[in-house]
């Protein structure tokens, strides 16, 4: 059962949708079931369907069906095939994810993080325009270790970030940003940078049972902070 205070006194901002491209879809289908067994559960809110504020509250998956295919040449276009209008959007991109080949006039390449951010831009632009709310969850942040200047170069995190708020995204969701202070460059979006320190740790223990936690087999390194 969900806690009541998280909806007793709010309303859904609209109808969930999640734009899960190619570089996320195993860990967007991990949260879409996550989302419908969560509202399942919350009877509480599921006896007030008939609210119009609630209507697609409970669906049987909240994934849109879209995809960014590739020309011959490499290039590539967003489609997306059902209705977003008045929608809560969460567009979910992966920018680390090397494995996903595509070809290039018969030449096989795989998609880089400019790649990555490029679909991502071409699928906020193929719904910005009538959904209600379009939001990104990057779990890293694209080009964040370039995210200050040192000499003559370029300010590759902060374009990225004032691109996708110059588009209407209106919220960028991220893991253990390298410099969180990046959020300067988009001041008037929302930003949110979640440190997954408890979730690392979690996972270690759980995939490796061996590991012993005492001063004759455990080290701790602490790094020096990059000037």
């Amino acid at each position: 059962m969900a806690n009541n205070f998280v909806f007793k006194d709010s309303l859904p901002v609209a109808p969930l949708k999640i734009a899960a491209l190619d570089s996320c879809r195993d860990l967007a289908s991990k949260v879409n079931d996550h989302i419908v067994q969560f509202r399942r559960n919350d009877m509480e809110e599921l006896s007030r369907q008939q609210d119009l504020h609630y209507r697609g509250y409970d669906v049987d998956s909240y994934l849109l069906k879209c995809g960014c295919p590739r020309f011959g040449t490499g290039e590539a276009k967003a489609f997306v095939g059902q209705s977003v209008r008045g929608t809560d959007l969460f567009a979910m991109v992966d920018v680390m994810n090397y494995s996903i080949p595509y070809t290039v006039s018969g030449y096989t390449n795989h998609m880089s993080p400019d790649d990555h951010f490029q679909d991502l831009k071409r699928i906020v632009g193929a719904c910005v325009s009538t959904a209600h709310r379009v939001n990104v969850i990057m779990p890293f942040l694209y080009e964040s270790r370039q995210h200050k200047r040192s000499k003559r170069e370029s300010l590759d995190c902060a374009m990225g970030l004032e691109e996708l708020a110059a588009m209407g995204v209106e919220n960028i969701i991220t893991f253990d940003a390298h410099d969180p202070r990046v959020q300067n460059a988009i001041p008037l979006i929302g930003f949110d940078n979640f440190m997954p320190t408890y979730q690392f740790v979690k996972a270690l223990f759980s995939h490796d049972s061996g590991i012993r936690i005492d001063k004759e087999h455990l080290m701790i390194i602490s790094r020096t902070r990059e000037p």
